[in-house]
């Protein structure tokens, strides 16, 4: 959370192409970017077939960071945000890949669901429009995913972000170098199918204005308007005449066209056929293009922080309804789960916000897996919450709350622990203590009437019941003493009396 006294904030984006950062100035709920930086590290393209980063393109990634947290020095860690996109969400060593990362920049990375990019692509975009009742569709072709958002004012209302890019299109379909009109067809037909489940419900009657975004659209505009194809924005009529200028040139060597940059062209083809598929799909005739985009919405996600709490709320209260978990089961646990952690935060060192968030959501939905089955139930409930597209969430986020669901019952998956990061271990650990003790005295689904202290020294958890009422309710005490067996495989001692 940012603090009150802040002037200035910082946003990076680590695309599948290109990584950008602005660092900008806050006035009330608006900013004004005071520096930026990018550079074109094509992250992607470093993906090998088993989607693992080859050393080349992470190293790209790490000298590129290291510039980029010189930069940042003296900057908050709370005023920073930075996230990762489709290369990271995909790359099977990203986890790996993030240690060195944050090592270099100095910051904590987020990895984003493709939803939750396209929600703060559509953030960025609506704030560098004049405000409109008109619906809107915002388009954004990145290295290794296209985002597509049909909303209106700031609010997205659906989004979708599909498998393809101008990175990973032009690295299947034009990797030797040749643009030929086989290759092109073939490219603009498996764009296509991945739009094909989608236009129905983004196609032309669905919004008024079509806004493109990032770092293609921009190079495309650039040039359909260099050589006079379209007066303004990109038109269908100019990027047709694009494509045919491409495979007029024969190869990417060979691309000299008005207004393409050097830098650009060996991932241009790819992404303009993408876009041209779009154009197709979605029955688009002329696309006005946003010089806003992922890091501004980022930047106004960090500035609306009570909207994104918002946001998060509303997806919280929508698994409560679509997977039918009992409510009132779900706040008593909540009830306990604040009064523990208001006693055990502060010699935990728990005092930070959103690990009472993080435990909060972990007590209203850790019974979620019981709509697929009661046996695992708290399995099915992780799989849910780490798979599923929970807007407001980043991806650590959910892995931390399906992690935490987890943990709920039955044993403690100490290898699963010790496969977080270092510093998540800690916290983590203790989470799922002051969870699985909330959740231990409503077992029976029934408000309990009992006083509870809790006095924490290091691993060790002591625990004072009202008198006597220990003795009045024996299924508790032997699920305490259950519990702690429990708790000494994961390193914690169990006092209770």
């Amino acid at each position: 959370m940012i603090s009150v006294n802040t002037t200035t904030v910082a946003a990076i984006d680590l695309g599948s192409n290109s990584f950008h950062l602005i660092i900008a100035r806050v006035s009330e709920d608006h900013f004004q970017i005071i520096d930026n930086m990018r550079e074109m590290v094509r992250l992607a393209a470093g993906l090998d077939d088993d989607n693992n980063l080859d050393q080349d393109s992470r190293q790209r990634a790490l000298d590129c960071l290291s510039r980029f947290g010189q930069r940042l020095q003296n900057i908050p860690e709370e005023s920073v945000r930075i996230v990762g996109t489709n290369t990271l969400r995909k790359a099977s060593n990203s986890r790996e890949f993030l240690k060195e990362a944050e090592a270099a920049v100095g910051y904590p990375i987020e990895i984003i669901a493709g939803v939750e990019e396209a929600r703060m692509i559509y953030l960025g975009v609506s704030h560098s429009r004049p405000n409109s009742s008109k619906k809107s569709l915002v388009v954004d072709i990145g290295g290794g995913s296209t985002e597509i958002i049909v909303g209106q004012h700031f609010e997205p209302q659906r989004m979708e972000s599909l498998y393809m890019g101008c990175v990973s299109f032009s690295k299947r379909y034009f990797a030797d170098g040749e643009i030929t009109p086989q290759k092109i067809e073939s490219a603009r037909m498996a764009a296509h199918l991945e739009l094909q489940p989608h236009a129905v419900k983004y196609s032309r009657g669905k919004w008024s204005q079509a806004v493109g975004a990032s770092g293609t659209i921009k190079s495309i505009r650039e040039i359909v308007q260099a050589n006079g194809w379209s007066e303004s924005g990109i038109s269908y009529a100019g990027l047709i005449k694009l494509v045919q200028a491409f495979r007029a040139c024969g190869s990417i060597d060979n691309l000299k066209i008005a207004g393409l940059k050097s830098e650009r062209k060996a991932v241009i083809v790819g992404g303009a056929v993408v876009l041209l598929a779009i154009f197709e799909a979605l029955d688009i005739e002329v696309m006005a293009v946003s010089d806003w985009a992922l890091r501004e919405g980022v930047i106004y996600d960090m500035l609306g922080r009570d909207e994104q709490e918002n946001v998060r709320a509303r997806t919280i209260s929508s698994l409560l309804q679509r997977y039918h978990i009992d409510r009132e089961q779900a706040e008593r646990v909540v009830h306990s789960s604040k009064e523990i952690f208001k006693q055990v935060k502060e010699p935990w060192e728990l005092s930070k916000k959103r690990l009472k968030s993080l435990l909060e959501w972990a007590s209203l939905l850790h019974e979620i897996g019981l709509d697929i089955a009661h046996s695992q139930y708290h399995r099915h409930g992780s799989y849910l919450l780490e798979n599923s597209d929970l807007p407001g969430f980043s991806r650590q986020e959910q892995q931390q709350l399906a992690f935490l669901v987890l943990s709920h019952r039955r044993k403690i998956p100490i290898q699963l622990l010790k496969q977080c990061r270092k510093s998540e271990q800690l916290f983590m650990s203790r989470l799922i203590v002051v969870l699985r003790l909330s959740i231990l005295i409503h077992r029976s689904h029934h408000q309990s009437d009992c006083h509870l202290d809790v006095v924490v020294n290091n691993d060790e958890v002591n625990l004072r019941f009202t008198k006597g009422w220990l003795d009045e309710h024996p299924l508790t005490r032997a699920d305490l003493e259950q519990e702690s067996k429990y708790l000494v495989a994961a390193g914690f001692v169990l006092n209770f009396s």
